[in-house]
């Protein structure tokens, strides 16, 4: 048995993966238990990795360069690329070439792809995704520490006693590190764990306390409870004068922020605004937890700060199960801060100051250094739209769908005179490429990644890419060498280029900056195949790495001393209060970015079929909106259309909707249309969680939902969403008009099919099964309202059993059912689950020995556990 330890490419949890290559055509994927980061636990998502491999989701892969649409060699691709570079510069100047890069890049991607464009092309109008996720965290860090440098492990979840989840839907968006809350939970029953969230979430399951504040009121929460530590005695005197700045003023500062004031502005009673605050100036070890629902936000910087500056008046940092901990949402969103991946960055943690812009361009040896920051991600693409920008290359990222305010983000792209696209598929943004290259994925790429707790791991190669496929930074590499710097770009393997990296980050260091991985720069090759997993820095005072910082108290400040932030004027804003629902954004169980990936994988579109939109019951009674109808959401930016899913999961008043979707996979999808495009002004990071919407319904006359082997063409149809499955595809199609569903079809498939066809006078329904040499084909049903129609979930199993005979009886059967797909791993339904607990299975435990549900990687257990609870008190 051939097995290859590598690591998994979605979020920044930095889980290993075990990878057995003896079938090719049936690749298993396993979490690797002797990898620190997860201990052998995999989500739903990782646990899919194998199937996203397959043929079948590999359809859409680039295999050759291309330009303008034709296909082209390498050395003709990276020429007309480097002219395209040359002419922009020589016309326009060289702040007229941009680069927008990705945490799914490796760190060697990312050091030559920073290195060219800062040293070489001469701008710092390099930014990255990264820009959306965790910016803010880093520009706080900066502030209070000196430096981007996280201070806690995973570890420390393991020894909290208190977990603070601030802004994280952790049990969907870092499964594996819910999963260790869990675990620390259960072998500790003291310790308490509080989730922060507007929202009802699938990780209330674990918390003790949940405070559903007001959406981007966290500043005030922990203003509030800085003044509680303050007035109550609670804060570690000594830890403040030997080792931060700025105490006095900050706790002037929030002296306004009473309890009562505070309760009212996060819209909490008192009482349980008091639990928390007494909890945290209780409790010696605790963590806090914070992601996207603090980050993404006009005032991201500011709450980081907030957070920090509870933890510092405590001096509950540094030490075993304490520390605010920001946790990244891609794979390699901290090996992009590393080498300098955002414009604001020079490179290996240094900044644009006189001396680092000598040190680097002297170590780099090159013509030019970039010497201010460049354009952040949203002003980088404004400078597109207004032509600023005339070169453009994007890598391994998808803009036209992710970035706020997409519509104008597409225009811009479509303005750019020059755009080029390395990725392993075609995606909305490679539809405006005039260049596009061919990447290599996971799978084939061979280098580092770096974690959330600043672990570094490798990623290895084990199997080939497909055509013409090359690693991004060889890609790069040969547009240098063409521009005229191959001595400075001559790298044969990624080994040499993470040797450079690491020698980089120890030049002229001398402790002076937090980032130093020199320890490593010594290494071989076979050395680097071999690498195990270490913590940043690795360098002679931590030669096996390090597992927390500050331990000492000491920061990367000139003085070495922490600093309290505190920003008063930005508490002066919040969610407005303009009329419209608020409108709150994030990710769901099995997806994952905008699905290039995940949406090929049958067993994790079954969760999630459609983009949905949760609406409070309220809300939903107030606009006459029923269960499962399609709703537009719209605003000056645009509209965005989704399945009403009512809930108690948001407050009335409110709106959640998912990220994922994108006009590939549905009509007005694409929730980054109704988002403003305004930034936090420190860290230049959108807000994604608190825009303003108009709802209403969205109809048609007639909906259907089919079933087919082959995709179903968008035509004409008012609406249109498909969803891959085992045997092919579901969509569902909505028209105005009369349509005959039989010619249509007809003019789906190819001759030689027979049709059997049921009409129901009464309602209008009708139901047609098309069969070829015994094979279903095609599977509609139709109704005159679109929650009429069956479920994705009941539908996709009837349709992939390909049973004939039984097909033929359910085309009287009522349309169909109802149903929800709730465990991804075994393919189990909510109506089965149901059915066992009817039977007598009543726990989670009994739920996993019956039907497996919930005993592999555990993603689904919180759902688990509702329907439990819902059960419970049913009979109650």
């Amino acid at each position: 048995m051939q097995n290859v330890k590598s690591t998994c490419p979605y979020c920044g949890v930095g889980c290993g993966v075990s990878i057995n290559t003896d079938k090719p055509s049936n690749i298993l994927v396993l979490g690797d238990a002797e990898h620190p980061a997860n201990l052998g636990r995999l989500c739903s998502k990782g646990s899919a990795l194998g199937e996203t491999l397959t043929t079948a989701s590999q359809a859409q892969r680039l295999t050759h360069p291309e330009v303008n649409g034709e296909l082209v060699t390498w050395d003709h691709a990276t020429s007309a690329i480097a002219d395209k570079i040359s002419s922009s510069i020589e016309e326009h100047g060289r702040g007229s070439v941009a680069f927008y890069l990705s945490g799914q890049l490796l760190t060697e991607d990312y050091y030559v792809a920073n290195k060219l464009m800062k040293g070489f092309v001469g701008t710092a109008n390099v930014d990255t995704n990264s820009r959306l996720c965790m910016a803010s965290a880093v520009a706080a860090y900066k502030r209070s520490f000196g430096s981007d440098t996280v201070p806690c492990s995973y570890e420390d979840i393991d020894a909290a006693e208190l977990i603070i989840l601030i802004g994280s839907n952790a049990a969907w968006t870092h499964p594996v590190l819910y999963q260790r809350m869990a675990a620390a939970k259960h072998a500790k029953p003291n310790t308490k764990i509080v989730l922060i969230d507007p929202r009802k979430t699938a990780s209330c399951d674990i918390a003790d306390l949940h405070l559903a504040i007001k959406p981007s009121s966290d500043n005030f929460l922990f203003q509030g409870l800085l003044k509680y530590l303050v007035e109550t005695g609670s804060t570690d005197e000594v830890y403040i004068k030997d080792h931060t700045d700025g105490f006095d003023e900050a706790g002037l500062a929030v002296n306004k922020f009473d309890l009562s004031t505070v309760a009212e502005r996060v819209s909490l009673g008192q009482s349980e605004v008091l639990k928390f605050f007494e909890w945290f100036a209780e409790t010696k070890k605790v963590v806090s937890f914070y992601s996207q629902g603090i980050n993404q936000s006009l005032s991201g910087t500011d709450k980081c700060n907030a957070i920090i500056n509870c933890h510092l008046a405590t001096g509950k940092i540094g030490y075993e199960g304490a520390g605010p901990f920001s946790i990244t949402g891609q794979p390699n969103a901290m090996g992009g801060r590393e080498v300098g991946g955002l414009s604001n960055q020079l490179a290996a943690h240094m900044e644009f100051n006189d001396e680092d812009c000598d040190r680097v361009q002297r170590f780099w040896q090159s013509p030019y250094i970039a010497s201010e920051a460049g354009l952040k991600a949203v002003d980088l693409f404004d400078a597109i739209s207004d032509g600023r920008i005339k070169v453009l290359w994007v890598l391994a990222t998808n803009p036209a769908v992710s970035l706020p305010n997409s519509n104008k983000v597409r225009e811009a792209l479509a303005l750019c005179p020059t755009v080029i696209v390395s990725d392993v598929t075609r995606t909305d943004t490679s539809t405006y490429a005039d260049i596009l290259l061919p990447a290599e994925e996971w799978s084939e790429k061979n280098g580092t990644v770096t974690n959330s707790e600043r672990r570094i791991s490798r990623q290895r190669k084990f199997r080939d890419p497909p055509g013409q496929a090359k690693p991004d930074w060889w890609a790069l590499s040969q547009v240098a060498k063409k521009l005229g710097f191959e001595r400075h770009f001559n790298y044969d393997n990624a080994h040499q280029v993470f040797i450079e990296h690491c020698k980089l980050s120890g030049f002229e260091n001398s402790g002076s900056r937090a980032f130093d991985i020199s320890g490593l720069s010594g290494i071989d090759k076979c050395e680097y195949d071999a690498l195990s997993p270490l913590q940043w820095p690795i360098n002679s005072d931590y030669p096996n790495g390090r597992k927390r910082m500050f331990e000492g108290g000491e920061f990367f400040t000139p003085n070495k001393r922490a600093k309290f932030i505190f920003n008063d004027a930005v508490l002066a804003k919040g969610v407005s209060d303009e009329s419209g629902f608020t409108l709150n954004t994030g990710r769901l169980r099995d997806q994952w970015h905008t699905m290039t990936r995940t949406g090929q994988a049958p067993s994790l579109t079954a969760h999630d079929d459609l983009p949905i939109v949760q609406i409070n019951y309220v809300d939903a009674d107030a606009n006459h909106i029923k269960s499962n109808q399609l709703v537009r959401l719209s605003n000056e930016y645009g509209d965005f259309i989704g399945a009403a899913k009512l809930c108690d999961d948001v407050k009335p008043g409110e709106l959640f909707c998912a990220i994922h979707w994108s006009e590939r996979f549905a009509t007005s999808s694409v929730i980054t249309s109704v988002i403003s495009s305004d930034v936090d002004p420190v860290s230049g990071q959108p807000e994604f969680k608190a825009s303003k919407v108009d709802l209403d319904l969205f109809g048609c006359d007639n909906w259907a939902r089919v079933a087919s082997i082959h995709a179903i063409k968008k035509g004409n149809f008012e609406y249109w969403a498909q969803t891959k499955t085992k045997r092919g595809y579901i969509t569902l199609l909505g028209t105005n008009g009369a349509i005959n569903w039989r010619q249509w079809s007809e003019s789906e498939l190819e001759s030689g099919v027979h049709f059997t066809q049921y009409s129901d006078a009464i309602s209008g329904a009708q139901t047609l099964l098309a069969v070829a040499q015994d094979s279903i084909e095609l599977l509609v049903y139709s109704q005159s309202t679109v929650e009429a129609l069956p479920s994705f979930s009941w539908l996709s199993s009837a349709f992939d059993s390909d049973d004939c005979q039984t097909l033929s009886h359910l085309l009287r059967s009522e349309n169909g059912e109802q149903d929800q797909q709730i465990c991804s791993c075994f393919a189990v339904s909510e109506k089965t689950i149901k059915s066992k607990m009817d039977e007598g299975c009543l726990s989670l435990e009994a739920l996993g020995l019956s039907l497996g549900c919930g005993s592999k990687c555990g993603s689904c257990k919180p759902e688990l556990a509702r329907l439990l609870q819902n059960s419970s008190t049913a009979t109650n």
